[in-house]
């Protein structure tokens, strides 16, 4: 496997330092239950959140995006037709489009809606957990509600197939990230496990990976810091956090405030 020679502490950094400068529009199709948390931690990234699904305006709301965020959390008919619309108009744009697989394998309908939009927009990240990628390769997993209970095969293996078919990159979070495109993979180890114990963490991450990838030409690179910037946010406000609810208010903090120093906590690693 080739040799990921772009990780760099200064360059994690200069990503970030772009999204505070540009300001990039991030046009999120979200689901209700963390569309708060997602607009909020959007903005802590640096970049400038927006949340429209109606079919009449997605495609001229995504032609103003930098970045387009697809979450199925909470999805409908209704919701699937706008983000497969905006979608399509991201494709014309060029606009990078994160597609956030939550639930996949759990119902017929999330697991059809996703493939469906799998097939219909060209994605650049295909993002979800250990058993919603497992599901969408045709590899038997548990999911129950929206958590991975179990993979019955290598998610490393499923996601560089997964990712050579498509043609996208595939990020597979948990307890460590995996990040590929099916030629490179990279492995992410910064985290805290309190971030599992706070609803629509995975949601958030789906959140900054499309503000990076608003600045990063690379999305290989752009996905793989920033779940490394999400997660040294994550250890950072665990040092100070006894619950939850005070992690969560911290962790938006702690990631407006990352500062070149912090950088340096950067776990990243090929994959060999």
């Amino acid at each position: 496997m080739p040799a990921i020679e772009m990780f760099d502490t200064a360059d994690l950094y200069e990503n970030l330092s772009k999204i505070h400068s540009q300001k990039p529009l991030v046009h999120h199709i979200t689901n209700w239950v963390t569309i708060y948390d997602c607009a909020q931690i959007t903005r802590a990234t640096g970049a400038l959140p927006v949340m429209a699904y109606a079919k009449e305006e997605v495609k001229e709301m995504v032609g103003l995006a930098s970045a387009l965020v697809i979450n199925i959390g909470t999805l409908t008919p209704d919701f699937v037709e706008s983000s497969i619309l905006a979608g399509k108009k991201a494709n014309e744009m060029g606009t990078p489009v994160v597609l956030d697989a939550v639930g996949a394998g759990a119902t017929r309908l999330r697991t059809k809606s996703a493939l469906r939009i799998i097939e219909e927009v060209k994605l650049s990240v295909l993002k979800g957990n250990a058993g919603e990628i497992a599901t969408l390769a045709g590899v038997n997993a548990e999911v129950r509600g929206v958590e991975s209970m179990g993979v019955q095969s290598n998610v490393l293996k499923i996601a560089e197939k997964l990712a050579e078919k498509y043609g996208f990159t595939v990020a597979v979070t948990g307890k460590e990230d995996i990040v590929t495109d099916g030629k490179r993979t990279a492995r992410v180890l910064n985290g805290h496990w309190m971030m599992g114990r706070v609803v629509g963490t995975g949601c958030m991450a789906a959140s900054v990976i499309g503000s990076f990838l608003a600045v990063s030409d690379d999305i290989v690179k752009g996905s793989a810091y920033a779940l490394s910037a999400y997660g040294i946010a994550g250890e950072l406000a665990a040092e100070n956090s006894k619950a939850p609810m005070e992690f969560k208010h911290k962790m938006m903090d702690e990631m407006m405030l990352l500062s070149e120093e912090e950088c340096k906590r950067m776990r990243l690693e090929e994959w060999k």
